[in-house]
């Protein structure tokens, strides 16, 4: 299976070397998994016979620009790239963008009409014109897979549409954000204020330089848009959310609520189609109460009732662990 990875980040990086340590595994089980093309802002890294993704990665690290491979590296844009190269998927990711879903809608979109199926981590797209892309992928007959755009390594999306298949999703809770959960914990745990715990977590590279839609709910709200639609069949977007942030919470309050047999959890619920983010009071021995930067998903459903999935919902490995399930699950449909 021929592969183009679009954005070289820390997510790209991290499904280079997933590919690479799982090579031999990928051979005896499948087939070789090969990755014909590497883009970035730069440009791209080109080669139909399968690039060095050791190279790659070590190119990235050093100079910052995959254009700089060696004798396979060229300034050409991604979409350039998608439309002239030979492979079977796209992996898509790039960095999200919340407000207009660019430049990943556009390579989703291009995948699909060059024949390609997708892989993506990139919620923007997702969470903005979700309805607009299946469709798409339908019309152009490929496969569209996005399991690690919510959770990370946590099988969320899969775990509802394929083994709980049957199941009516009656409701779906969860913690989906690590950066927020790791802040209330250290406030609960140590006493701290909102402020120092935002600030240790910026030091740890747990938080982003610019934490805004951690802190304010706006990841999450776009991840349970992507439950809501690909799980429960609706059609919204992030501004059918009601969404509030963590930063009002005090240590304070975290003490009352633990008096009370309660936590204080950032949770983003879809129940009676109403999508919510928001600090919620969760009871101690709930098993949404997971600690430092866990996620965890509750369905509510008719026949199996209460499932709950719990895992890291970030970091490049965890989320190229979803990533390459989706890939398996190309390849064998591609081999039927």
């Amino acid at each position: 299976m021929d592969i183009i990875i679009i954005g070289f980040g820390a997510i790209g990086k991290g499904v280079a070397k997933v590919l690479h340590e799982k090579r031999e595994y990928l051979k005896k089980n499948y087939e070789e998994f090969k990755v014909v093309a590497i883009t970035d802002s730069s440009g791209a890294a080109i080669d139909e016979d399968g690039l060095d993704l050791l190279k790659a990665i070590e190119v990235k690290e050093k100079t910052g620009k995959i254009k700089n491979y060696p004798e396979k590296g060229k300034e050409i844009s991604s979409i350039d790239v998608i439309r002239n190269v030979k492979a079977d998927v796209v992996v898509e990711v790039t960095p999200s963008n919340l407000e207009t879903g660019e430049p990943a809608k556009t390579h989703i979109l291009e995948s699909f009409r060059s024949k390609k199926h997708v892989v993506t981590a990139n919620k923007g797209p997702l969470a903005l014109c979700y309805k607009e892309l299946i469709e798409e992928a339908k019309r152009y007959n490929v496969i569209f897979r996005h399991e690690a755009s919510v959770g990370g390594a946590m099988p969320i999306i899969n775990l509802a549409k394929e083994t709980l298949a049957g199941n009516e999703i009656l409701s779906i809770r969860g913690i989906l954000n690590g950066t927020t959960n790791y802040i209330l914990t250290k406030m609960e745990k140590e006493g701290l204020d909102f402020e120092t715990a935002l600030k240790e977590a910026k030091e740890l590279g747990i938080a982003e330089t610019d934490p805004t839609q951690d802190i304010e709910g706006l990841d999450t709200a776009a991840k349970i848009v992507i439950l809501a639609n690909s799980i429960m069949g609706m059609n919204k977007t992030i501004k059918d959310v009601k969404v509030k942030g963590i930063s009002r919470i005090t240590p304070e309050a975290l003490f009352l609520a633990n008096k009370r047999g309660y936590t204080i959890k950032l949770i983003g619920q879809i129940k009676d189609k109403h999508l919510i983010v928001e600090p919620m009071l969760v009871p101690i021995d709930s098993p949404l109460n997971v600690k430092g930067t866990l996620n965890v998903a509750m369905f509510e459903t008719d026949l199996a009732k209460e499932i709950v999935v719990v895992g890291r919902g970030a970091g490049p490995i965890e989320t190229a662990s979803a990533i390459l399930s989706d890939l398996i699950h190309i390849y064998n449909s591609m081999k039927k």
